[in-house]
């Protein structure tokens, strides 16, 4: 662990929320990819609905935990750690990825999900698997306990 460790300003008791709101999107855009693959092979329209919601809410926590995270982040020690700013980025993209995905499932029948759809949902998840690993490892190795 570092010498100058991050220390969560945005936390209740100790635990950063930021932490705490991340499994909400992780869980919405995982569903939502599983919806959209029991789409593609029911063809039954009720399943996009379902990854237009999971997509919206899980958009709309992102972006509330990201600001946590931002302010931890950005209130921290200078200079700050590279790993982090990727984290950010990673993250940034993939708001962008899921808002893009949003708007395509918005679209109407088949066309919705197949192919389109489906891809950037994969793609969300494989940049949700990324930046989560590299939060993770920011967290271990820059984010100290409290004093």
């Amino acid at each position: 662990m570092e010498a100058n460790p991050i220390r969560p300003r945005a936390s209740i008791g100790g635990v950063p929320i930021h932490a705490m709101l991340v499994p909400f999107p992780i869980a919405c855009f995982t569903g939502a990819l599983l919806t959209d693959i029991t789409y593609a092979k029911s063809a039954d329209i009720q399943w996009t609905n379902f990854s237009q919601w999971l997509l919206a809410f899980g958009l709309l926590m992102a972006v509330i935990a990201g600001l946590f995270g931002l302010v931890d982040f950005l209130s921290g020690p200078r200079p700050r750690p590279s790993i982090g700013w990727w984290h950010l980025g990673g993250n940034a993209l993939l708001m962008a990825v899921a808002l893009v995905n949003n708007f395509v499932h918005a679209r109407d029948g088949w066309t919705s999900v197949v192919p389109t759809g489906l891809i950037l949902s994969i793609v969300t998840v494989a940049l949700m698997v990324v930046t989560g690993f590299l939060g993770h490892r920011m967290a271990y190795r820059h984010v100290g306990a409290r004093p």
